[in-house]
């Protein structure tokens, strides 16, 4: 398998990061706090799994809707493997599901389509659930404007994929040929959302995104009262989709370092020190992101593994 450009930006971010972790212990011992960390991972491990089972019952809700069947079980392991790649910009990167679902007969727009969809309404229950801990208008009216302009834009290219398509047309031009593919089929992806513009689709994807994105928020309350840190139930809720928000903001994929930076920021701005902060902050991180990745390696594995079986058996 060749993932190209992705593996490498990844080992580069996973460099970086470590790097300003090892700053960060050299400057307080963080190392030795978050060695404290070991015995409450599993459970937040655990809560993780739950999550991921949430949005790939969204996901093969939406593929159902759109009159595609998969095999639970294939399926979720294909969920799964666009993980591995989570920390690419916009999280493209797991669009590796394509690989998977193609031989399924399942069209790489519609797949396309559904990641789309799927990330709309991340985003807005990510927005949902961070409105409790946001008390200054201001802030708030920047959130809503943020993620507001984005879904616009989106609507406003499914509704109108010519644009795209004069910009697809005109980069084939210009032998620009892979970012033509690439606009193309992102036209494609953005007409197939529309599909699932409906009372039903809307709904049950909302619902779907709460409850997955609310079992993340509860990971972090346990953690926090795990370390001792006591804040009101609703702020402690609202600081993890509160930092998802900035670190999609500042466009550093999987906002890696933004993220846990917010959610350093936000703990400290209620009392607690830069220390118990920085080990929740890389605690719920690795409870996440770094897990998912984890888990969508082990996924792409026994996916090929699979993928091989059945090669040589032909």
């Amino acid at each position: 398998m060749k993932y190209g450009p992705a593996v490498w930006s990844f080992i580069c971010l996973t460099f970086i990061y470590l790097f300003a972790l090892i700053w960060m212990d050299s400057k307080s011992h963080l190392f030795n706090e978050v060695s404290k960390l070991a015995t409450i991972l599993p459970i937040l491990f655990l809560i993780s799994l739950a999550s991921y089972g949430v949005r790939y019952a969204r996901w093969h809700w939406l593929l159902k809707r759109a009159g595609s069947k998969i095999g639970l079980t294939k399926g979720f392991l294909a969920y799964l493997s666009g993980f591995a790649f989570t920390a690419t910009p916009g999280k493209v990167g797991e669009l590796i599901r394509i690989r998977y679902l193609a031989p399924m007969g399942i069209a790489p727009s519609l797949v396309l389509g559904a990641f789309i969809f799927e990330r709309a309404f991340d985003l807005i229950s990510v927005l949902l659930l961070s409105a409790v801990a946001i008390s200054d208008p201001n802030i708030f009216l920047f959130v809503l404007g943020f993620v507001t302009i984005l879904l616009l834009t989106l609507y406003f290219f499914a509704r109108r994929p010519a644009f795209l398509l004069s910009a697809s047309k005109w980069l084939l031009q210009k032998k620009c040929i892979r970012a033509s593919r690439l606009i193309s089929m992102l036209g494609e992806g953005l007409t197939f959302t529309l599909q699932w513009m409906n009372f039903i689709n809307i709904g049950a994807s909302l619902i779907l995104g709460l409850v997955a994105w609310g079992l993340t928020s509860a990971a972090f309350l346990i953690l926090l009262h795990y370390l001792g840190i006591a804040l009101p139930f609703f702020t402690s809720f609202a600081i993890y989709p509160l930092a998802m928000l900035a670190g999609a903001a500042s466009m550093i994929p999987g906002g890696l370092g933004s993220t846990e930076a917010s959610i350093t920021a936000l703990l400290m701005l209620h009392g607690v020190s830069i220390g118990l902060a920085a080990v929740a902050a890389i605690g719920i991180r690795l409870a996440t992101i770094w897990f998912a990745i984890l888990i969508g390696f082990i996924s792409l594995m026994l996916l090929e593994i699979r993928k091989d079986d059945n090669l040589s058996k032909t």
